[in-house]
């Protein structure tokens, strides 16, 4: 073997070792969190019950406020589409009856 390419089998060794270094600390690092979470879950039943009421609070806070996004926009397209026809019928020499006060 030539002197180069034991140095790129070194290079190529030593990259794998970091490598395999680096995805043993994520994997106990991981492990750690799991870990934590669980202990967390056990230290304190009523967290999950508390984190779930407000996960439905936002959801339904969200779903009121896309609501009312929807009711914009669909009273934005009624406007849109009685100025449409008012012109159409303005050209066609007739209008619509609006009441006076």
């Amino acid at each position: 073997m030539s002197a180069e390419k034991m140095t790129k089998l070194e290079e190529n060794f030593q990259r794998a070792e970091a490598l395999k270094k680096t995805v043993n600390r994520w994997r106990n690092f991981h492990a750690h969190c799991m870990w934590q979470m669980t202990l967390n879950q056990r230290r304190d039943p009523y967290a999950a019950l508390r984190m779930k009421d407000t996960m439905e609070q936002e959801l339904a806070l969200s779903n009121k406020q896309l609501l009312v996004v929807r009711q914009a926009a669909l009273h934005e397209l009624f406007e849109k589409e009685y100025q449409q026809y008012q012109q159409e019928l303005n050209q066609m020499g007739k209008a619509f009856y609006q009441e006076r006060f």
